[in-house]
């Protein structure tokens, strides 16, 4: 079964420590990420969200967000699965949603990548 606390890397470098999970699946960690909007350097940003609890034989889903509030005012979601591959090695892949705050609604278009 894939584990999905503990500290992740991506092909980034960036640096992603999920706590324990709760009971209903809740959990909330850290994520220092090596890539910046203002092209800053690594800091560290809160992140919670919660993991699907997976049928029998399955891998669990989640989603959780990002504030990146100490160096932008953007937040991100991300939604993945866990996974283990043959040879026993845990994976998470992921797709995300990035929105950065704009100055007017004519600028919105421009704002989520």
């Amino acid at each position: 079964q894939c584990q999905l606390s503990g500290l992740w890397r991506n092909e980034q470098d960036s640096l992603m420590e999920i706590s324990a999970l709760m009971d209903n699946g809740d959990f909330q960690g850290k994520y220092l990420t090596r890539v910046t909007l203002t092209g800053g350097c690594a800091r560290a940003s809160p992140l919670k969200g919660a993991q699907q609890q997976p049928g029998e034989g399955g891998w669990p889903t989640f989603a959780f967000t990002v504030r990146w509030d100490k160096f932008s005012n953007a937040s991100t979601a991300f939604v993945g699965q866990c996974f283990v591959d043959s040879g026993g090695k845990e994976a998470l892949t992921t797709m995300w949603l990035l929105r950065e705050a704009v100055e007017s609604l004519k600028e919105d278009w421009k704002a989520t990548r």
